[in-house]
């Protein structure tokens, strides 16, 4: 270990209070609906203020749980600064947090109203430019279920990041399936209907035990790294992330619980959502599809099924990358892997 470099991360964060530079990329607001805010990211210090037309916008999709600033963790590991740095216009949906009087909504909520307005709000911000959407998790789910449902969508491409589809096969969730086909899923029920929704806590609670073995080791992580900045501020700005989680609607869990977990619809194609059902084989644009290494929340046959179901697409590439559910796409790692293979696949399908 380097003893003076320790020395000197220990020295910082005690008179700074922090290591991690957590400012958040600058953006503006370009559109306003129920539970859904689009931002545009402002170009970089030194950036023409017009977006090269060459290159067509990206609309990042979060999940619901997680705050939009997953894609903006810390300056030096920020997919939106990546992006930006690249020449693109980048732009966010960001749902803000669930409250009580949310609980009505379902995941149709998303699929049919939030995603298509802000795909739509940002291709009239870009003069009719296609867009390449880029979902993390249920945000690529989101992306999908939305251009299948919608073939006028201007969608040019989509990425999902870490996206199960095959529940089955994710290891936290398949013990419980048999169970829950015994009881009907009525246990579950009865806790998320009592409580209108997921709290923020819960949603923090099941993400920390699906890596509880990084939570228990992260003191001697912390201890045996402390010579490492790099490391030392990704820990502290995934704490941060995880203090800022979001609760989870009672009808949209609901949904996730019933169609995805109990009976894997989703795993089998596509998902019925309110009078019609919605197949992941009408996706008519090309796809990227990236599996964390070591993600046990969305491992790696679960992500590698989208990909097989989508037959439509004129092109789907699945790619895997190192690193857990969050570290796949914003980790140290993801740098030179998730974002190298987005660069590439955004610049072969580009509007020229």
């Amino acid at each position: 270990m380097d003893l003076l470099g320790a020395a000197a991360n220990v020295r910082d964060r005690a008179v700074a209070g922090h290591l991690a530079d957590l400012r958040r990329m600058p953006r503006e607001v370009i559109d306003e609906a129920p539970s859904a805010t689009l931002y545009r990211y402002l170009p970089l210090d030194g950036q023409a203020s017009h977006p090269d037309p060459g290159l067509a916008p990206v609309l990042l999709v979060p999940p619901l749980g997680a705050p939009d600033f997953a894609y903006d963790l810390r300056r030096g590991c920020s997919l939106v600064e990546h992006l930006l740095g690249t020449g693109r216009d980048v732009y966010l949906v960001d749902y803000g947090d669930i409250s009580f009087g949310q609980r009505g909504l379902g995941l149709e909520f998303w699929v049919e109203n939030v995603v298509p307005r802000a795909v739509h709000r940002v291709s009239a911000h870009r003069d009719g430019t296609p867009v390449h959407l880029v979902g993390w998790c249920l945000g690529g789910i989101f992306s999908l279920l939305a251009a299948a449902d919608r073939a006028q969508l201007p969608a040019h491409t989509i990425t999902a990041v870490a996206s199960p589809f095959d529940v089955s096969a994710v290891p936290l969730v398949a013990p419980l399936r048999p169970l829950a086909a015994i009881t009907g899923g009525r246990l579950v029920s009865s806790v998320y209907q009592a409580l209108g929704s997921i709290p923020a806590p819960m949603v923090k609670w099941a993400f920390q035990l699906s890596t509880v073995d990084k939570y228990l080791t992260k003191p001697l992580t912390v201890l045996s790294r402390l010579d490492d900045r790099d490391v030392l501020e990704q820990i502290e700005a995934v704490d941060y992330l995880m203090s800022h989680m979001h609760g989870y609607p009672g009808r949209t869990f609901g949904q996730i619980y019933h169609l995805m977990m109990r009976a894997n619809d989703l795993g089998d194609g596509g998902l019925d959502l309110a009078d019609r059902r919605i197949e992941l084989a009408e996706v008519r644009v090309p796809v990227l599809v990236v599996a964390g290494e070591n993600d046990v929340i969305a491992p790696l046959r679960a992500v590698r099924r989208g990909a097989e179901l989508l037959t439509g697409s004129p092109e789907v590439r699945f790619e895997t990358a190192p690193g857990g559910h969050l570290g796949v796409l914003t980790g140290r790692r993801a740098r030179d892997t998730t974002w190298a293979y987005l660069d590439e696949f955004l610049g072969k399908h580009d509007v020229v």
